[in-house]
């Protein structure tokens, strides 16, 4: 399925700043930083990466759901998939 990509704007910002925050672990890393700043970074750009998962999968089942002609029919356990693949 394709998803509108107005929608996925949320998903790209989400996106990017993981990508900002990735950077600065390893610039952490290289500075020689102490472990449990790195630690809470690294989970805070893990959760991010979570976030825009599931917005991605909230986006596309809402697509479905508003315009299920466009749509396969939504396969309640490919979705169910997709989620716990995140968990």
């Amino acid at each position: 399925m394709q998803l509108d990509p107005t929608d996925m704007e949320v998903v790209t910002r989400r996106l990017k700043r993981a990508q900002g925050q990735l950077g600065g672990i390893v610039k952490m890393i290289e500075e020689g930083r102490d472990c449990r700043d790195i630690v809470t970074q690294l989970a805070a750009v893990n959760r991010a990466l979570d976030r825009a998962g599931f917005a991605m999968i909230s986006i596309g089942m809402r697509q479905c759901l508003t315009a299920q002609d466009d749509c396969e029919a939504l396969d309640v356990e490919a979705m169910e998939k997709l989620f716990l693949s995140l968990a």
